[in-house]
């Protein structure tokens, strides 16, 4: 026979509260005619067991973009915090000076061209007479050397062209992907050299999560390679692709994972903090759906049906959320006992239940 161990104060004090916040008097059967409670049955479930740590949001996609040419800022169409989609211009610079080397480039090319179209010809007419035996053999060979050389010309002169028309190309700068602009170096009508830092962007749709796992559960978290990562809408984001430092932290001792997270925006930023949750083994615990379970004020718990078919409200001690809507119960409910599913109903007929007993 098991011996009641009497109540502290700090019991008394929760029994009190928790009086004010849930009646759990039981009630009788449901008056006629009340709907009937979908119900579930509490059980013991192989779940899987989730260490979890913080982690700090990264941008993968994050760049500093730099002048590739010389002259002044004549156009920045994008300021911080602006969306700069891909391809669009972020800035401009006065190409006066490359659009006219690049105009010098096409005519040297153009003339070399042309310089090469004779040295053919020329090289062509000589063959012919030196088939005649008009010719000597060296001026053929006069010929042929030219005619090389003007080749060689229109090679150089079309690589000046293909350098001109880049560096006029450079004063055109454009977003090299989708992102937000976070920060901006220079202001329009400034000078900026090759090198100069004009923009740093990042993008908000290819994110990671970088976060530190103890060396004790380092080879666990590898096995499963999986991992949940929390978003502010209060959800979860489930992703496969974990990259594992292959050294641990000389002073904590811990080893670095990245958790890459779904294309896409999720509401995170970088430089936020989340939840990482690891898959480290199995193990059994009792879970309940987590739409059944009630809040009063800091106080949570379910409505139980008894083997009278009466109603209770009963506090719970809950655990973690786990996928499929699923909430671990640590203490107040045993395995086999049936909960209300909709909390809202149950409530409603738990006071008609009451009002039905005080007129009987």
């Amino acid at each position: 026979m098991s011996r009641r161990t009497p109540p502290t104060s700090f019991s008394v004090a929760l029994i009190v509260a928790l009086s004010a916040a849930f009646p759990i008097e039981p009630t009788s059967a449901a008056p006629a005619g009340s709907p009937e409670l979908e119900t579930a049955t509490a059980e013991l479930q192989s779940l899987t067991d989730e260490q979890r740590f913080d982690g700090v949001v990264e941008a993968v996609s994050r760049s500093t973009v730099s002048a590739q040419t010389s002259g002044e800022i004549v156009e920045l169409p994008f300021d911080v915090n602006d969306l700069v989609p891909k391809g669009e211009v972020i800035a401009r610079i006065d190409d006066a000076r490359q659009k006219a080397e690049l105009d010098k480039a096409r005519a040297d090319e153009a003339r070399a061209r042309a310089r090469a179209g004779d040295a053919e010809a020329n090289y062509q007419r000589i063959r012919q007479l030196i088939e005649k035996k008009v010719v000597s053999k060296s001026q053929l060979d006069r010929a042929e050397a030219d005619m090389k050389s003007a080749r060689a010309q229109v090679k150089a002169a079309q690589a000046a062209l293909e350098q001109a028309r880049e560096q006029w190309q450079y004063t055109t700068v454009r977003a090299p992907f989708t992102g937000v602009m976070v920060e901006r170096f220079v202001e329009p009508g400034e000078q900026v050299q090759v090198g100069t830092r004009l923009a740093t962007g990042l993008s908000l749709e290819n994110l990671r999560v970088k976060t530190e796992v103890p060396a004790h559960f380092a080879a666990r978290v590898r096995t499963a390679n999986h991992a949940r990562v929390s978003v502010p809408s209060g959800g979860w984001l489930e992703s496969e692709r974990l990259t594992f430092f292959p050294y641990a932290d000389a002073l904590s001792h811990a080893f670095t994972v990245r958790v890459q997270l779904p294309q896409g925006q999720h509401g995170l930023f970088p430089g936020m903090l989340v939840k990482v949750a690891f898959s480290v083994g199995e193990s059994r615990e009792l879970a309940i759906p987590t739409r059944a379970i009630v809040h009063r004020s800091e106080v949570s718990g379910v409505y139980v049906i008894d083997a009278d078919q009466r109603l209770h409200l009963r506090q719970l001690r809950l655990g973690r959320e786990v996928p499929g809507d699923l909430t671990v119960v640590l203490a107040g409910l045993q395995p086999g006992e049936r909960i209300a599913l909709d909390p809202v109903a149950a409530g409603i007929q738990l006071k008609q239940q009451r009002v039905g007993r005080s007129d009987d």
